[in-house]
């Protein structure tokens, strides 16, 4: 009968380095797609003011302009 590997068995030096290493690639994964999600919110958020700058602002040219702002 071959021992079933439990929580409490100790790991290999080895075991212990690929485990730090996997939880560090983890961990760089997770910032690399939080970086990229800030980074669109922010274009996301400019886009959407710069679109709405430029809505607001045409008709009030326009009156301005086309109205006869005497």
């Amino acid at each position: 009968m071959a021992k079933k590997t439990t929580k409490n068995q100790k790991m290999t030096a080895k075991q212990r380095q690929e485990r730090e290493e996997r939880a560090l690639r983890r961990k760089q994964e997770q910032e690399a797609k939080q970086a990229k999600s800030n980074l669109l919110k922010r274009i996301f958020i400019f886009v959407v003011c710069a679109i709405l700058v430029i809505a607001l602002s045409l008709p009030t040219m326009g009156l301005m302009v086309l109205g006869g702002a005497s």
